[in-house]
């Protein structure tokens, strides 16, 4: 797949948020092999060795912090806001709001006017529209967040869309599906499921998951960012089609040679019940609770999505099908010792 608007013009300025996180690093390696001027928000703590000898410019400090944000934003043409609050039970509301809202309010307000701008993609989440009730949806399905995570980011995202509509202000809105790949840690547990005897299914639902794997992804920012035609417009970026989980563990399970294992399904109601205690008891002292309720919804919550906006409209069409990207990923986890 060729596509003009895939690659940053050299010393385009680009600022990234989240740069040090999963997604955000494979972003900012691209970005600087294109050429590009990278411009990097990170925290005091993130860890920056992987990006050692790299000509990125960091700006250490919170993406919430309006010095922070005002020092980031001199000077840039592209924005892609990366940065989110992944659920722990460490993590306060005030967090999520701080870092999905206050940062989007803050970063957009400080480019507005400013010369030579050209565009703010947005990352949002497939997650904004909660359960598809009658799968796939498009992007016009409505909002229906399930928890902090997916309010705050659907908050953020119609803020965006607000202001960019009010104020005349370039954006594109890019809503991931489940990011997957090498050296990725929330799905790993999939793939770690998929190691033993048994695999359980909850629910009687079809169990639909909608992947996007993170080279793909990164692709579908850049383009976001760059082609004439994502003006204004939301994507949900995920592969062409939705794939059952027991589906994606028996390709797993293949893979690392699992021969033995078997599906095995159960009631879900008793495992929410768990999870509703075990975040109530465990939240208030800080602690990571054993089970959530979202780790329940995740076997027993269809999520699939009607993609085709992004060929029709941006021409792109995913590199990385599912199947070879869970191998490939399924490979590198076990070079690396994780399965």
């Amino acid at each position: 797949m060729t596509n003009d608007y895939l690659s940053f013009p050299s010393g385009a300025r680009v600022l990234v948020t989240g740069a040090s996180g999963y997604t955000g690093t494979v972003l900012v390696k691209k970005l600087v092999a294109q050429g590009a001027s990278v411009r990097a928000i990170a925290r005091t703590s993130s860890n920056l060795t992987p990006f050692e000898g790299l000509p990125i410019e960091w700006i250490r400090g919170d993406v919430f912090d309006p010095a922070t944000t005002t020092q980031a934003t001199q000077g840039i043409e592209y924005v892609i806001h990366v940065a989110a609050a992944y659920r722990e039970a460490k993590i306060t509301d005030e967090t999520y709001h701080k870092v999905h809202i206050e940062s989007t309010k803050l970063l957009a307000q400080g480019l507005l006017g400013a010369p030579n701008f050209k565009r703010f993609v947005h990352v949002s989440t497939v997650g904004v529209h909660g359960h598809i009730d009658e799968p796939p949806a498009d992007e016009t399905y409505r909002f229906s967040p399930g928890d902090i995570y997916q309010r705050t980011k659907a908050e953020a995202e119609l803020w965006i869309r607000e202001f960019a509509a009010t104020n005349n202000f370039p954006i594109a809105v890019v809503r991931p599906a489940a990011i997957y790949g090498p050296g990725d840690k929330r799905l790993l547990k999939v793939f770690k499921m998929a190691s033993k005897p048994v695999f359980p299914l909850f629910g009687r639902g079809q169990g639909l998951y909608h992947l996007i794997h993170v080279d793909d992804l990164t692709d579908i920012f850049i383009l976001a960012a760059l082609h004439p035609a994502a003006a204004g417009e939301a994507f949900i970026a995920g592969n062409a089609s939705p794939s059952r989980l027991q589906d994606i563990a028996s390709t797993i399970a293949d893979e690392i040679g699992n021969t033995k294992m078997r599906f095995v399904r159960f009631p879900a109601w008793p495992l929410f019940l768990a999870a509703d205690i075990c975040e109530a008891i465990c939240k208030p002292l800080g602690i990571e609770p054993p089970i959530y309720r979202r780790r329940v919804a995740f076997f027993t919550k269809d999520r699939a999505f009607d993609t085709s906006k992004l060929k029709r409209l941006l021409g792109y069409t995913n590199r990385i099908g599912v199947d070879e990207g869970l191998r490939s990923t399924a490979r590198w986890y076990r070079g690396a010792g994780w399965l």
